[in-house]
């Protein structure tokens, strides 16, 4: 079950496209992990999810929250960021399994704890920068 997209952003303008493109390639995948270094992007591109989905909602960074909730049409969105736990016990306590099972999009930050706790079919996002120019690969993975 494994294909790739490739997506190049060389300017913001592009963050709309490739939303929809990565929406699009997801197709009824509603988790989505998230792999990049620090400042390269991620939650800037969940963002564009959002607003690809319809939500309207106030975006914001989930680093201390750890989940934030979105709202679209009669939908949720959990941005999670999982950036401060370091270990799958924390993980496990904040119900996150719950999240994952909801049948709601997750779309999740730093997710090396989650890995271990995904059942089913997820999209990892990497983004890689190189002057500026992000390097997007989505894959469709299995656990």
């Amino acid at each position: 079950m494994n294909s790739d997209l490739q997506l190049v952003l060389q300017s913001p303008e592009e963050l709309p496209e490739a939303a929809a493109s990565l929406l699009n390639f997801a197709g009824s995948t509603r988790t989505l992990l998230f792999e990049a270094p620090m400042g390269a992007g991620k939650t800037t591109l969940i963002k564009a999810l959002c607003v690809a989905l319809g939500s309207n909602d106030n975006f914001s960074s989930p680093t201390y929250s750890i989940i934030n909730e979105y709202k679209f049409a009669n939908e949720k969105i959990y941005h999670i960021d999982l950036y401060r736990l370091n270990l799958t016990e924390e993980l496990l306590d904040l119900g996150v399994e719950e999240y994952l099972n909801s049948g709601n999009y997750c779309f999740v930050e730093w997710p090396s704890l989650m890995r271990e706790v995904v059942e089913g079919p997820f999209v990892e996002v990497s983004i890689r920068v190189e002057e500026n120019i992000r390097y997007i690969r989505a894959t469709k993975k299995r656990n």
